[in-house]
């Protein structure tokens, strides 16, 4: 059966392409108008240009014909996750709903499987993620994921890879989804560094330091070390925290040198870093970066204070 992806932002839009190498797919957006420029442009121009839409993509606006598929990838912002999954939770069970999105959601705390399995008890809940971005995808550029679901899940990875797109799966969707959430906290840090001109070398320390972070919490809520020094940990945070394409990144150069940033630019590692301050102070854990980050995006604090808090604390092991 038809595969559906819902949710036509760029990363959205790109996976719909490089799975219409398997065949049939639709892909559902919310905006009628921008359904209908899409379907007369064969093109998102508005979230990925230049990328044309192969044929065997169903462009539609029609949210029922979308959840006739068996399984259905969920590529919207995080904290708009929780109400797709209330208003649609009767027609959503007993399908595969593999989440797409990397944050954490505010209101709950929840990843996306733990929020897919509260909401939609009757589905199967997976989480596609790793280091990617949506116009390597869709120009066919090689890629490799983590597909972690509580089963084995080898038909599923079997179904979501292709030629271009390789997906390693793991059974440990608490590493795989906090992995995902926390690098963009990091990224945003990272950004922050090379937008205040602080260098390289400052980059790869606060990349180290942030992972041990990574580490620290994700472990104590019981994820697995190895997942996180894989695709889904340690790989997106290399690469969002080193190319211009991560919007985290962006946002962070942003506020390191002091320019403004598009507002309408969704950064889940805003969010994401709330969520985490508050996880962490609940659970004891030091995470001071994390903590840097958050009042950095809140303007709480400056970008030579928040410089100067970090290299003012106590020497230590590593």
């Amino acid at each position: 059966m038809t595969i559906s992806v819902l949710g036509a932002g760029a990363f959205g839009t790109a996976m719909a392409v490089s799975l219409s190498q398997n065949g049939p797919v639709t892909l559902w957006a919310r905006d009628a108008e921008q359904v209908r420029t899409m379907q007369a442009s064969r093109e998102n121009s508005r979230r990925l240009p230049g990328v044309k839409l192969p044929e065997d993509i169903t462009v539609s606006a029609d949210i029922e014909d979308a959840l006739a598929a068996k399984t259905l990838l969920l590529a919207m912002p995080m904290q708009k996750m929780a109400g797709f999954l209330d208003a649609h939770s009767e027609t959503l069970a007993g399908k595969t709903l593999v989440s797409c999105s990397k944050g954490i959601d505010l209101s709950t705390g929840q990843g996306p499987t733990a929020l897919i399995r509260a909401k939609v008890p009757g589905a199967r809940a997976a989480v596609l993620t790793g280091p990617s971005f949506a116009a390597d995808i869709a120009r066919g550029l090689p890629t490799a994921l983590t597909l972690a679901c509580a089963d084995h899940s080898e038909e599923l990875q079997a179904e979501l890879s292709t030629p271009t797109l390789r997906l390693y799966r793991t059974t440990d969707t608490t590493g795989a989804e906090l992995g995902g959430a926390l690098k963009n906290v990091y990224a945003i840090a990272a950004g922050t560094v090379i937008g205040a001109g602080l260098g390289d070398s400052a980059r790869a320390a606060l990349m180290t330091r942030g992972f041990a972070e990574m580490l620290r919490i994700a472990t104590e809520l019981g994820a697995r070390a190895e997942t996180l020094s894989g695709l889904s940990g340690f790989g997106d945070l290399v690469l969002t925290c080193t190319s211009t394409q991560s919007r985290n990144f962006r946002l962070g150069c942003s506020i390191g040198s002091g320019e403004g940033f598009d507002p309408s630019i969704t950064v889940e590692g805003v969010a994401t870093a709330g969520a985490l301050n508050k996880l962490a102070h609940r659970r004891g854990l030091e995470i001071p970066v994390a903590a840097m980050v958050l009042a950095l995006t809140e303007r709480t604090i400056s970008v030579d204070e928040a410089m100067q808090a970090l290299l003012a604390r106590p020497l230590k092991e590593e």
